[in-house]
């Protein structure tokens, strides 16, 4: 078992990438025992409001409390995604939950993926309307508002932004982008008809259906993007690397008893399951193509690619 586990942390180190020299970097976990009552913080990024996020997480950071001796674990939310993202990238949280697009971001800031949601099928992009508004195509939006709930978040604003740009629709000239902080946000701006259309990705989606459902029913789903990858689950490179492979196995079957199925359900999602760094490396192509299509962004362990005359709202 030791050896199919040190053959699954070095196929996530020769997958850190490269200096511009070309020299291949292998950032090593700490080889060290776990401190006893160290504290490692689990930040998952704001899939949902920070108190719908402890109530779903919190008993997933109690699992692994009673399920590691020695290392205590505490969950910590982010009022958005600029907050989750800076204290990502400053190497303040010790594990995270980040979205693909994140996950890839954190490989040049020391972490490393040892685990990541299952079910890639529901990583897709949903567009809201109201069932009232008459949007029937893309096109219908021009004109008119659109929220998102952040910039950087990959299935419910970057890939529903390539959507309507490949659909028809100039997102930088022909729509009006509001970034509103939160999936729930976005949701209510279309309840409320503060927009034409909202954004988000299919959990969020259901979770509002099952506890709103009287508004719910107000809203369609009119397009969903094509899937990607799920989010994925990052350590520090400076946590025990015993430690890092505990979490992972806990994770990866969770599936496995009643109680970790219950804990599932209220994401939803069947299962997590063991990754490495590679299998982000599939972003990179979505994100090339978004930054040549719809405007341009910094694709990690690369540069803006450039999309002539993009005017970016």
């Amino acid at each position: 078992m030791r050896n199919l586990w040190m053959m699954f942390f070095a196929f996530a180190l020769v997958a850190c990438g490269q200096h511009e020299s070309g020299k291949t970097t292998e950032p090593q976990f700490a080889n060290k025992t776990p401190e006893v009552g160290k504290e490692y913080v689990f930040a998952p990024h704001p899939l949902h409001n920070p108190a719908r996020l402890f109530e779903i997480y919190g008993p997933v950071i109690d699992y692994l409390n009673r399920n590691i001796s020695g290392a205590k674990f505490r969950l910590e939310a982010s009022r958005n995604y600029e907050e989750f993202e800076k204290k990502l990238y400053a190497r303040q949280v010790d594990f995270a939950l980040p979205n693909p697009y994140q996950t890839l971001n954190s490989l040049n800031h020391g972490y490393h993926v040892i685990a990541k949601m299952g079910d890639d099928y529901k990583f897709t992009g949903v567009i809201l309307v109201r069932r009232d508004s008459g949007i029937n195509k893309v096109t219908d939006l021009k004109g008119k508002k659109v929220s998102y709930p952040a910039r950087t978040a990959l299935a419910a604003t970057m890939m529903p932004q390539y959507y309507f740009q490949t659909h028809g629709l100039d997102v930088n000239r022909d729509i009006e982008n509001l970034y509103v902080g939160s999936q729930e946000s976005s949701i209510m701006n279309v309840y409320l008809g503060n927009v034409a259309a909202g954004t988000t990705w299919p959990l969020p989606w259901e979770a509002f259906q099952n506890e709103h459902p009287e508004m719910a029913r107000e809203l369609e789903l009119k397009w969903e993007t094509e899937p990607m990858i799920n989010n994925g689950v990052v350590v520090r490179d400076d946590v025990p690397e015993q430690l890092a492979r505990q979490v992972a196995q806990l994770l990866d079957t969770l599936h496995a008893n009643q109680e970790g199925k219950a804990m599932l359900a209220r994401m939803p999602l069947s299962r997590f399951e063991l990754a490495d760094d590679k299998r982000y490396r599939v972003i990179e192509d979505f994100l090339r193509q978004f930054s040549r299509t719809v405007y341009p962004i910094d694709v990690p362990g690369g540069h803006a690619v450039k999309k002539p005359d993009a005017q970016k709202k």
